[in-house]
């Protein structure tokens, strides 16, 4: 299975929202949201997409400086295609976009954390989040 790794692939919202729907990512976003996915495609500094043939198959949407910090704000992967070096792939990719001495950060999602800290992510308990509305 051949994937192509782009940033700069123009994604829709519903091909975003399809792709999240698929992935485990959905449950803890707004694919209710059409507009929402809009603006959060618009506005990531960074996003890099994995992409069988025409198929959204992998997403990875970051906010940055570009020389600090990125905020790796989500990592999604069609549910057909993971274990297949896929995410880990999206990560590298957007590593490589990124100044060299620049940091990801992320919040992981519940069931994923053993999966970051494989990837060489540390642990750190003193994030923390104030919800919008």
């Amino acid at each position: 299975m051949h994937i192509d790794y782009r940033d700069d692939a123009a994604i829709a919202a519903a091909q975003a929202i399809d792709l999240y729907r698929r992935s485990t990512l959905g449950e803890r976003r707004p694919v209710d949201r059409p507009d929402v996915f809009e603006a959060m495609l618009a506005n990531a500094s960074l996003v890099v997409s994995a992409w069988q043939g025409e198929r959204l198959v992998g997403i990875a949407r970051t906010l940055t400086d570009f020389a600090y910090v990125a905020y790796l704000a989500d990592l999604a992967v069609d549910a057909g295609h993971q274990r297949q070096g896929i995410g880990k792939r999206l990560i590298e990719e957007t590593r490589r976009r990124l100044g060299a001495e620049c940091m990801i950060v992320l919040l992981a999602a519940p069931k994923a954390n053993d999966y970051y800290l494989r990837l060489g992510f540390e642990h750190n308990p003193r994030a923390w989040m104030l919800k919008g509305g």
